[in-house]
């Protein structure tokens, strides 16, 4: 079970790994509530997802990329696990906060914003439902014994569709599934991560809300 990423070309998924389009729902304004899982994808043990934003066959790799499609260099295991993260500590939790791992989600911002949430009284499951909704892995709950929380994904891939603002959105990989980006060389596993699917980002295989910016739709 693992994910393959192509230099300038899809995402090679193998064993069996399902997949599903999931939408999010409105909490106020552009800011949204949760994920909804509305379609599961026929796939068989091996299929491959479009990586360049231009399949016209879409989540799925129609080999449109070998027209165009350039992703100059893919980051590597290192530069992931060097990239800034912020510590902030709250009254029950404390936040590590990845910020270039962002894909623009958006949940973060609900009640004020996370930030202020980490230091409010009886805030616990507003945070957790932030965190565990975020899709990249951006924020990281720890409790004041230095113990992660995260949900219990099994592991599974999402196609997302920001309805909430009206454009598609990034590939969810939830569970731990490994992602090689080199021959024999993977990323750390991560229980919650997000892959570009517009063919824009400068983060590499990595989603980074260029998305958003581009206005990418998923016809």
């Amino acid at each position: 079970m693992k994910i393959k990423i192509v230099p300038n070309g899809p995402c090679l998924v193998s064993g069996n790994i399902p997949s599903y389009k999931e939408t999010n729902e409105k909490h106020k304004m552009s800011i949204p509530l949760k994920w909804i899982k509305v379609k599961k994808y026929e796939t068989k043990e091996n299929y491959a997802l479009c990586r360049c934003g231009l399949s016209k066959n879409k989540p799925f790799c129609d080999g449109s990329h070998r027209d165009s499609f350039k992703d100059d260099k893919l980051i590597t295991k290192e530069d992931l696990d060097n990239l800034e993260a912020v510590k902030y500590e709250g009254l029950e939790y404390d936040l590590l906060d990845i910020r270039p791992l962002c894909s623009s989600a958006r949940f973060c911002l609900r009640d004020g914003g996370i930030w202020k949430l980490l230091n409010k009284e009886g805030k616990e499951e507003a945070i957790k439902e932030i965190v565990f909704n975020c899709p990249s892995g951006r924020l990281v709950i720890f409790d004041k014994n230095g113990n992660e929380i995260e949900p219990d994904f099994e592991p599974e891939i999402s196609i997302l569709e920001d309805t909430v603002i009206g454009l598609s959105g990034p590939i969810w990989v939830k569970g731990k599934v490994p992602i090689e980006y080199e021959e024999n060389k993977f990323y750390k596993l991560r229980n919650r991560v997000t892959l570009c699917r517009c063919g824009l980002s400068k983060n590499n295989p990595f989603c980074d809300g260029t998305h958003v910016k581009a206005k990418f739709k998923d016809e």
